[in-house]
């Protein structure tokens, strides 16, 4: 019997500290220990964690899993200029999250660019993140070759892009109904000279590393995960960057990890 996909609850809109809306969703025993889940580049809280049963398992092991919808994401404001894109704001907007729900402390999971994001997190804040959870972050920015121009021709009714890794990034981000490209084009540009993360200055927190076996990013992931104290690494079986948050033994391991704590 096929199961169909948990739809995420109606989202609730916090004022980022720029005046950009960001769409929230809470789900579980507001008394539970807290998760804040925080998507990848081109997805959103609903397709990163509800349609893929994360948020229904998170709260089978008692957890409260919040999680939003990142700018130019989802249910949030789309800006289409760069500026509103930095890591400096991305991660404010997790601190304004955790403000406005009156939350002090959390455990972070995060997927490729929401795990570039909890990095920073964790290293910035580290009086809010007890346990952090990074799937497919590597040591540098995935997205340095992304072919913006290209991109923003395509978006805007030009030819195909031609060069491979944009195109992949594109195509994948067409497909998602209710994706506003020229925003996604944007916010790559705006973090082309974000804060990468340091392997001199990683989380001190116990973290969990996770990337697909068959993610060209592996190593990249790994390296990190060495420059991590205390850090664990699982390799997430069979799947590549765009189809590991799915994967049950990749949630099943993240769980796991957080019920450590």
């Amino acid at each position: 019997m096929a199961v169909l996909p948990q739809r995420a609850p109606e989202p609730r809109f916090v004022l980022a500290s720029d005046g950009v809306r960001l769409a929230t969703y809470d789900e579980g025993d507001a008394e539970a220990p807290a998760v804040l889940a925080v998507h990848g580049f081109a997805s959103s809280a609903a397709a990163n964690w509800w349609a893929t049963g994360w948020a229904r398992d998170l709260v089978r092991a008692g957890h409260r899993v919040l999680a939003l919808d990142q700018r130019g994401h989802g249910a949030s404001s789309t800006p289409r200029d760069a500026g509103a894109y930095s890591m400096d704001q991305l991660v404010d907007d997790v601190r304004t999250v955790l403000d406005t729900y009156l939350l002090d402390g959390i455990d972070y999971i995060g997927y490729s660019l929401g795990a570039r994001v909890g990095w920073q997190v964790a290293v910035r804040l580290p009086h809010l993140v007890g346990r952090a959870m990074l799937g497919g972050i590597p040591d540098g920015d995935a997205l340095a070759s992304f072919r913006g121009d290209e991109a923003l021709a395509f978006a805007r009714g030009g030819p195909p892009v031609e060069h491979p890794l944009t195109r992949a990034y594109i195509e994948m981000a067409a497909g998602i109904p209710g994706n506003d490209l020229e925003a996604l084009i944007a916010l790559v540009d705006g973090l082309h000279d974000a804060p990468r993360p340091d392997p001199a200055d990683p989380p001190r927190q116990p973290v969990l590393f996770a990337t697909g076996s068959d993610d060209p990013i592996l190593p990249a992931s790994q390296r990190l995960a060495a420059a991590t104290p205390g850090s664990d690494f699982f390799v997430i079986p069979g799947r590549n960057h765009f189809n590991a948050p799915p994967s049950r033994p990749f949630r099943d391991r993240a769980i796991a990890f957080l019920a450590d704590g």
